[in-house]
């Protein structure tokens, strides 16, 4: 059994370990003991690490709980959740249980260890179906229970079940040997993949049982109240003077108190006279509760003082807080250990307030009590932090999220700042610097810079990483900021997911004046991505270029301050349009008729070809020599056409829903073909760890030419397409005209969050594993270059479609097709829970 220190259930565990949080009035792990013993598993073993002796103090020796208990401390780092059961392997002589100390369950443990022994495994878990599998491990089994996949953690786009890893494991010794002594190691993430890369036998015992993680002050606040209506077996000490009220011993209950059932008042505690408490109330032990106070659901701890009159809505109060006369505490509010709120205060819905603090009379508190706003759920999106400009995305926000990130690195370490042109992106990025320099950071600040050469310097400047501030290409009232690696690429999940904890904690440390970051703004950066951008070029080649003239729409964005001056280097006669700064950018529609524009010029010209840049220098579309413009799956083919035909047995980097028309081409040029998940981050990742790509990614993300930078470059795209066109001798045209003949098209169908799980795990239940692929959403073959590809969304309650074929009924059929059986699942699942939820108010 571990313990931990629960940083998002803060501020109730800034001075108490998570498994020392109560419910009903008794700590996590006492239930969890409980539990253990009932099963008659009375040898225990803790290991510890974040405040130690609370634990131990309660357990004392064990023998007033009749079990024999171990404590293990883990003095220096934490070895993670396998590496501090390793630690303990001398203690480890027979088949054993791992359970986590911070979930709330009532699973019957004798039968999944007898699934274990009936089934021969090695390691069994523990699987729990949920409406939202994403903050957990996700599991596939066969139909005796076998795994066969599982994920830890995945994005919305990512979830191919709602099983789920609830972190109760039934082992054997012998899985102990695969993991090095004294070095962290996670069960999830490590010991588990190899195991099942080892061939080593896993099974997945699924339980219907109750089983909350709390790991969040919801899912806390959850388990108190599923608990007190009974929807979790626990065991309780309390009297029950009639059902569902549980009253603790030498308790005092005024006669003209109400109550509603259920809710529990704990031991040597206090009701005043015409108090009022609601269905779903817990009291801790020695709480006073003054005359005339109202207690509308609240989750109080012990030792709490509340004076007369005052009104608690929904609310958590640690232990030993005093709540002065007339107080107001509102829904969602958290209050820490040891506090005091003055008489007439007012805590405002969602506030947390830290252990210790004290509130003024009469204030009223509509922030968090220490720096920062109310806590977002997830800041990370598909490709970094998006939000509506200046509503979501503020001036106050930028400034903590940059201190957050900085957190994460080492003081002195250098960050990467740049933006697109707008006023906007120009504010949020000095809060962001300014965030970064209060935690002693240094910052290289590179201004109005395209994304594409942002990425370029990063590895040239050195530093630790790098923040872009653009408008979201995909939503202009949005902000979109990316954080990239040394590399110059997106982060990864795992770095993602650092710089959230970081930011929901609020606990940034704070740089002394000596100590405070600086600013340097880099000289010459044109001139680097130049030579860089001039090394990967045959320049000869585009000097004596058939295409002697090319159009080139900007937009108004950043990149038409660039390109015109590079490629003018080379000799290329350029026609620029729309290549002025503008403080709005272009919108979609009048980028549409920009578009139009462009091929009108080509045809009135007879230009050799014309391209539209957008997205701040990453993405681009074509117009051939006839005014054609060439987009999407076409647009993909033609630069792969192009690129392996200059280099032959290339490999192709591309994500999973783009058309099959890609491993056509590439089998007609001897090249290899990788798919990755359907997101940006995804394609600069495998671009990184490939060493002989020569392209990678597709129309609708960019294009990405490993040898210049790992990023996408519409700019850089534009240079090779008239190397390409020169040294071929062919158009653009006639590229267009080779391309292997492919249908593909696109429904997207509404899917609420809570569903898409069970949706991914039915299609892959219903179907023959031999024509499934998983490497994002489920992927259903019928021949070569036939396909469905179900793909959830990973930003609207929706999923996505994908029908591929070299005949067109075929793909018409099987859209319809599944977007019919997509929709009737949902109906149905729908109408399942509306019918779960009638059951249980009534």
């Amino acid at each position: 059994m571990a313990g931990g220190s629960g940083t998002r259930l803060r501020p109730l565990t800034c001075d108490l370990p998570k498994p020392m949080v109560p419910i009903l009035n008794r700590p996590i792990v006492g239930h969890l003991v409980n539990l253990l013993r009932h099963h008659n598993i009375t040898e225990i073993i803790i290991t510890l690490h974040f405040l130690p002796d609370a634990i131990r103090n309660y357990f004392g020796d064990g023998l007033d709980w009749g079990a024999v208990f171990h404590y293990v401390v883990e003095e220096d780092e934490p070895l993670g959740t396998a590496g501090s059961v390793k630690n303990v392997e001398s203690l480890l002589h027979e088949t054993f249980v791992v359970i986590s100390g911070d979930s709330v369950t009532d699973v019957d443990l004798t039968e999944a260890i007898q699934f274990h022994h009936q089934n021969r495994s090695v390691a069994t878990l523990v699987l729990r179906r949920v409406p939202d599998p994403m903050a957990f491990g996700v599991v596939i089994t066969d139909s005796r229970g076998k795994i066969l996949r599982f994920l830890e953690k995945p994005a919305q786009s990512e979830v191919f079940s709602d099983t789920v890893n609830t972190g109760i494991y039934i082992l054997e010794p012998e899985v102990l040997k695969f993991l090095p002594p004294k070095t962290p190691a996670d069960f999830s993430q490590d010991l588990f993949p190899l195991l099942l890369r080892e061939g080593v036998p896993m099974y997945g015992y699924i339980t219907d049982a109750y089983w909350c993680d709390v790991g969040s002050l919801e899912a806390y606040r959850q388990a108190q109240y599923d608990a007190i209506r009974g929807r979790v077996n626990l065991q309780l000490d309390y009297l029950q003077p009639r059902t569902g009220l549980w009253v603790g011993h030498n308790t005092i209950i005024d006669p003209t108190a109400t109550i509603e059932a259920p809710a529990m008042i704990g031991d040597n505690t206090y009701i005043g006279a015409h108090v009022s408490i609601a269905a779903g109330t817990i009291i801790g032990n020695h709480v006073t509760i003054e005359a005339h106070a109202d207690l509308q659901r609240p989750i109080l701890g012990n030792g709490v003082f509340v004076g007369e009159e005052s009104r608690l809505w929904s609310c958590t109060v640690g232990r030993n807080v005093r709540i002065g006369r007339r107080s107001h505490i509102m829904e969602g509010a958290v209050i820490g250990a040891d506090c005091t709120i003055g008489e007439e205060a007012c805590i405002l819905s969602n506030v947390r307030v830290w252990p210790s603090k004290q509130i003024e009379p009469g204030a009223s508190l509509n922030h968090n009590l220490i720096w920062g706003a109310v806590a977002r759920r997830n800041l990370f999106g598909q490709r970094g932090v998006s939000g509506i400009a200046n509503v979501d995305i503020t001036p106050e926000f930028a400034v903590k999220l940059g201190a957050a990130y900085g957190a994460t690195l080492k003081p002195g370490d250098h960050v990467m700042v740049s933006r697109d042109q707008r006023t906007i992106c120009r504010m949020i990025s000095r809060s962001i610097i300014s965030g970064l320099m209060s935690v002693g950071i240094n910052v290289h600040n590179l201004e109005a810079t395209a994304i594409p050469i942002a990425r370029f310097m990063a590895p040239k400047l050195e530093t630790a990483g790098g923040i872009h501030i653009r408008i979201d290409p995909d939503r202009g009232d949005h902000i979109l900021i990316e954080f990239l690696d040394r590399t110059g690429i997106n982060i990864s999940k795992e770095k993602e997911k650092k710089i959230e904890s970081t930011y929901f904690k609020e606990d940034f440390r704070r740089a002394r004046i000596e100590e405070i970051g600086e600013i340097t703004y880099p000289a010459r950066v044109l001139d680097y991505y130049n030579s860089g951008f001039a090394a990967q070029l045959d320049i000869d080649a585009i000097r004596q270029s058939r295409c002697n003239k090319v159009v080139i729409d900007y937009v108004y964005a950043v990149s038409g301050a660039v390109l015109p001056r590079i490629l003018g280097k080379f000799g290329s006669d350029v026609v620029v349009l729309n290549a002025s700064l503008n403080e709005l950018g272009a919108a979609p529609r009048e980028r549409e008729r920009m578009l139009l524009q462009l091929q009108e010029v080509v045809r009135a010209l007879q230009a050799n070809f014309g391209a539209q840049v957008s997205a701040n220098g990453e993405k681009l579309i074509l117009v051939d020599e006839g005014g054609n413009a060439i987009e999407g799956e076409e647009l993909t083919g033609v630069m792969i056409e192009m690129a392996l035909t200059a280099q032959p047995g290339g490999t192709v980097i591309v994500p999973v829903n783009v058309s099959s028309m890609v491993e056509v081409i590439a089998s007609r040029h001897q090249g290899q073909v990788i798919r990755t998940k359907a997101n940006p981050s995804a394609v600069m990742t495998a671009a990184v760890r490939t060493t002989n790509a020569v392209i990678c990614g597709c129309a609708e993300m960019g294009f990405i030419f490993p040898q210049l930078h790992y990023g996408f470059d519409s700019m850089f795209s534009i240079a090779k397409i008239i190397e390409w066109l020169t040294v071929q001798k062919r158009t653009i045209g006639e590229v267009r005209a080779r391309l292997p003949r492919f249908h593909h098209q696109l429904q997207t169908v509404r899917c609420p969050w809570s569903i898409k799980g069970s949706l991914m795990r039915h299609l892959v239940e219903s179907q023959n594993p031999e024509f499934l692929e998983l490497v994002d959403g489920v992927k259903i073959f019928s021949g070569d270059h036939s396909w469905v590809l179900i793909l959830p969304d990973a930003h609207e309650p929706s999923v996505h479609i994908y029908a591929n074929s070299d005949q067109e009924g075929w793909v018409e059929s099987r859209l319809k097709q599944y977007q019919i059986h997509v929709e009737s699942f949902c109906r149905l699942q729908t109408a399942l829970s509306q019918d779960t939820a009638l059951l249980e108010v009534r």
